[in-house]
């Protein structure tokens, strides 16, 4: 009886999320828009915007944020427009440069990154919760209530993308209006004048493009999810400007709310520490803590989504189904929660992440816009052969210069100190390396393809 009920469950799963293989979409700009802005209103980069308080001014950063936020969110768009296109989710795409067998390494990476995601932001909303309930029942735990935040994303993640669609609108019109209402306490209480003036400590270490280091790394952070979201987009449109939108309007008014709620706490007199979310609650009240808890559970959601998507079309041959693999997914992230020592390691994470994939998605957009004209044909779907296969499944060329991006955006970071930065000159010159090897290897179409989404193209010898 048992074995039948968890058999028809299990089925029904599968038949109603469809995570496995190309997709087509139904998703409006406005959904689409929604769920991006919903999924960045998010704790962690909030609390972004507070790393750069007061390192430089206050009006300073909130620029920085903006055009950060902007070349970040191009890299992400272009991403998920590729999404949209082909119907495949973000690391089945990387399949087409990578490799059928070689987009296992970025994919086994981006599971362990959105897993570390997971577990920092429901650290979080735990921290956060325990501060505000310990002095009510004179009990603390903050890693019980960062696994209880989880289990509630869990369930929610169950439901898969019909799940978001109803569920991130809902948490991201709450977050919207807590947002505004903290800000207009803060801007009650000081005037602009006081936030442009607030002292700037230079012993910090921060400037121009250590800032929009970090602020692109967020973006790259999130684009490891942009097709799984846009592949549902009904149109190429409402992709490209209901994610644009979502992400850019998102992240800005987060770091912004960060830098500002932090400024604030300086100005009030109040003890402040980057990155943490106690001094802001302690400000601002329970309504803060409410966002900070909201978005982490519309985050979260969008994690334990990308990386059950992520494993179920690693290899497309329906052996991994959809309920258990989030089932197993979600049980990890429930009991990595106990590990808030990796709240300190933040901003190392997120220079970790940007090394690793700003290397990845240069490749993607050189070889899907430019080498394939922007068309991936149904070789794709194959698990072994074809014009995706290269050499043994691997395209060794492709990987070896990802590992030689992931080097220079590391030696970038903590070895030389860049003018300009490391994301940006790591992206552009990956780009020019592939290029220049796609040219010589012959790789790179003459003529354009017509793109249609891989989804009207399955045929049992390619599901096999």
């Amino acid at each position: 009886m048992k074995s039948g009920f968890w058999n028809q469950l299990n089925e029904k799963f599968e038949n109603t999320q469809g995570e496995s293989g190309p997709v087509s979409g139904s998703d409006s700009l406005f959904r689409i828009c929604m769920i991006w802005l919903a999924g960045n209103l998010v704790v962690t980069t909030q609390l972004t915007g507070t790393l750069f308080i007061p390192g430089v001014a206050w009006h300073a950063a909130l620029g920085l944020i903006a055009v950060g936020s902007l070349f970040g969110g191009a890299v992400l768009v272009l991403v998920g427009n590729m999404g949209t296109r082909t119907g495949l989710p973000t690391m089945a795409l990387t399949k087409g440069a990578l490799g059928l067998r070689g987009a296992t390494i970025p994919t086994t990476i981006n599971v362990g990154i959105l897993m570390g995601w997971a577990w920092v932001q429901a650290m979080l909303a735990g921290v956060t919760l325990d501060h505000y309930l310990s002095p009510l029942i004179g009990f603390s735990n903050p890693i019980l209530l960062s696994m209880s935040c989880q289990v509630a994303v869990v369930c929610l993640a169950i439901f898969g993308h019909r799940g978001l669609t109803v569920v991130e609108p809902l948490f991201a019109v709450s977050i919207l209006a807590v947002m505004y209402f903290a800000l207009y306490g803060a801007f009650s209480d000081y005037d602009l004048h006081d936030f442009v003036n607030l002292e700037v400590d230079t012993n910090l270490g921060w400037n121009v493009f250590s800032v929009l280091d970090v602020v692109v790394a967020t973006a790259v952070s999130w684009t490891v999810l942009s097709a799984e979201i846009c592949r549902r987009a009904v149109s190429e449109r409402a992709s490209m400007v209901g994610t644009g939108l979502g992400y850019v309007l998102s992240t800005t008014l987060s770091m912004s709310f960060g830098a500002t709620a932090l400024a604030y706490v300086i100005l009030d007199g109040r003890e402040f520490a980057s990155f943490s979310p106690i001094p802001i609650v302690s400000a601002f009240g329970l309504p803060v803590a409410i966002i900070f808890f909201l978005s982490v559970m519309a985050t979260n959601v969008l994690c334990i989504y990308g990386m059950v998507a992520s494993i179920v079309n690693l290899r497309r041959n329906r052996r991994l189904k959809f309920l258990p693999t989030t089932l197993i997914v979600g049980l990890s992230a429930i009991l990595g929660c106990a590990w808030l020592p990796l709240l300190d390691a933040f901003a190392d994470f997120l220079t970790l992440i940007g090394g690793i994939f700003i290397p990845v998605f240069a490749i993607m957009v050189a070889d899907y816009y430019f080498v394939n004209r922007g068309c991936y044909d149904r070789d794709i779907l194959l698990l072994e052969g074809g014009k995706y296969w290269f050499n043994g499944g691997y395209n060794p060329a492709g990987l070896l210069i990802w590992l030689f991006g992931a080097i220079f955006s590391h030696i970038m970071s903590y070895h030389v100190q860049s003018p300009i930065g490391s994301f940006l000159p790591t992206f552009l010159l990956v780009f020019i390396i592939y290029l220049l090897w796609a040219s010589v290897a012959g790789r790179v179409l003459k003529s354009r393809p017509n793109s249609v989404n891989l989804s009207g193209l399955m045929s049992k010898p390619h599901d096999s």
